[in-house]
């Protein structure tokens, strides 16, 4: 099986994972890139952060016709987003590897420990989930 073959294996696999566990999906596909196919971390999230981009163009057309967008705050969101994308690209750039992973499990840790917390407490006002 190829590289490729595989990416789109791990874009549907984490994308249904993802959705069904209301998570974004780069919680899955960067730790699978690196692991399965081999990118080092800094190709493992650039690549993630790309996937997004057809993604994120898709909902905002889809729930434009919708009228839910509202155009001046997606621009103002999307710009401050390329400047710190911009910024956090050559940070990760400069990193060392090991600095850079040890970084994205910690974030990792720290989002599946607010998730916990969330959850416990839902549990414990009577609601499920959303």
């Amino acid at each position: 099986m190829t590289a490729a073959l595989i990416a789109v294996a791990l874009g549907i696999a984490g994308g249904f994972i993802a959705a069904l566990a209301g998570v974004g999906g780069g919680i899955i596909f960067v730790p699978a890139l690196a692991l399965v196919i081999g990118l080092s971390q800094v190709s493992a999230e650039a690549t993630s952060l790309l996937a997004i981009v057809p993604v994120a163009l898709l909902g905002t057309w889809q729930q434009r016709n919708t009228g839910e967008v509202r155009l001046r705050h997606a621009l103002i969101i999307g710009a401050g987003s390329v400047i710190t994308a911009v910024l956090a690209a050559l940070a990760a750039s400069a990193m060392p590897e090991d600095i850079l992973r040890w970084l994205f499990a910690t974030f990792m840790v720290a989002i599946a420990a607010r998730i916990w917390v969330g959850a416990e407490r839902d549990a414990a006002r009577g609601r499920s989930a959303p």
